[in-house]
């Protein structure tokens, strides 16, 4: 006789939602099964079909993120392209970028490639939360010419949320653009791209967002030109052309898209958009009640914002005297609680915070956790921290 598999107790939700919510996986397989065909490509009833469907979780997408024209979404592979193709398709040599101290590596490391081929990145240093402080962003976009701003939405680290629309009305009145890394804020956060100001904004599918790996979102405005970063088949469109279409959002969807991660998505946003408010309550509930918690256990530091200000349901801690790392082994190992320890592919965060050598342990809150797993994860942590 075996034991019965052990529940995960699953908080990195920062990384990636697990479990989907219903239909989630269905539209997936379902995709597969029923409508695997290539959209665009065909006239026939599958292909129609599978067309129907990208065209239906782009509508749903847009109307969740205050999208007045979903052609101005475009589908990729996640953020991280996402955020190479609005920061290399607008920013050339000669140019000069304003960027904070606290941004992930999918912004940070196609502005060092740039940097080399002679745009100019300059830091604002954000604050010891975590938090960008508008008026030092000012100074900084004032003291020369700049091509753009960037600036995460929150953070992967503290889960602090950044003065987006703040940065946006400062970038413009210097003739600026406001791009922005979305990823930690879909789902999570009430977004009006409509209304907020970002000029590019890029997201991922699979965290608050609640879809499949692999398949993630680009916003960019009306009338921005963004070059492309890669040129094929379109869907069909324009074929006899050499140069790829510029219409949207057939220019940035080159190759055969995936279609099932996108079913996956469209069902995903369709839960969201039906049960953001309870969703989004609860999420800021249990990421309180964990971070009260922690800091009621000696020898653990948490970064960012304090409890009760605003942020996305991300918690980050230092323990004294363990290394993260060997913390979440633990909790994994003995307790079955699934936690993220490092520098979560933002080491300019940490930088920042002063946590480089030593990284943090993050906890990523979201759709399924429950008030028994944060009183577990604070009960075991307390176990081995003593």
């Amino acid at each position: 006789m075996t034991d019965a598999p052990r529940r995960t107790v699953y908080l990195d939700h920062g990384a990636s939602s697990w479990p989907k919510p219903p239909g989630v996986v269905e539209a997936v397989a379902s995709a597969i099964a029923e409508y695997g065909a290539n959209p665009g490509r065909g006239a026939y009833a599958m292909g129609l079909a599978a067309s129907r469907l990208i065209f239906e979780a782009r509508r749903d997408a847009a109307m969740l993120l205050g999208v007045r024209d979903s052609a101005d979404l475009a589908f990729l592979s996640g953020c991280t392209e996402g955020c190479n193709l609005m920061l290399k398709g607008v920013l050339r040599p000669g140019d000069r970028v304003v960027v904070s101290s606290v941004e992930h590596n999918a912004i940070t490391r196609p502005l060092h490639v740039l940097e080399q081929r002679g745009v100019r990145v300059d830091v604002v240093e954000a604050d010891e939360r975590g938090v960008v402080d508008a008026g030092r962003m000012e100074e900084a976009v004032d003291a020369a010419p700049t091509r753009a701003v960037v600036c995460q939405h929150a953070s992967n680290v503290t889960g602090a949320i950044q003065p987006v629309a703040d940065l946006a009305d400062i970038a413009h009145s210097a003739g600026a653009l406001m791009l922005v890394d979305g990823a930690q804020a879909a789902g999570h956060l009430p977004v009006d791209l409509g209304s907020l100001g970002a000029d590019a904004w890029s997201a991922s599918g699979h965290k608050g967002l609640l879809g499949p790996q692999g398949v993630g979102l680009l916003y960019l405005r009306p009338g921005l030109d963004v070059e492309e970063l890669s040129q094929g088949g379109t869907g069909g469109s324009n074929s006899e052309e050499p140069g790829q279409p510029t219409a949207r959002p057939e220019r940035y969807e080159a190759g055969t898209p995936n279609t099932p991660g996108i079913a996956g998505l469209g069902a995903a946003v369709r839960y969201v958009s039906s049960h953001a408010d309870e969703l989004r309550s609860e999420e800021r509930r249990l990421a309180r009640r964990l971070h009260e918690g922690l800091l009621a256990i000696d020898g653990v530091r948490v970064l960012g914002p304090e409890p009760g200000e605003p942020r996305v349901p991300i918690v980050s801690a230092v323990t004294l005297g363990v290394a993260p790392d060997r913390v979440a082994f633990e909790l994994d190992r003995r307790y079955g609680v699934a936690v993220r320890a490092g520098l979560h592919c933002s080491p300019a965060t940490h930088r920042t915070l002063g946590t480089l050598e030593t990284g943090a342990l993050r906890f990523g809150v979201g759709f399924g956790d429950t008030d028994a797993d944060i009183d577990l994860v604070l009960g075991a942590l307390a176990e081995i921290l003593a």
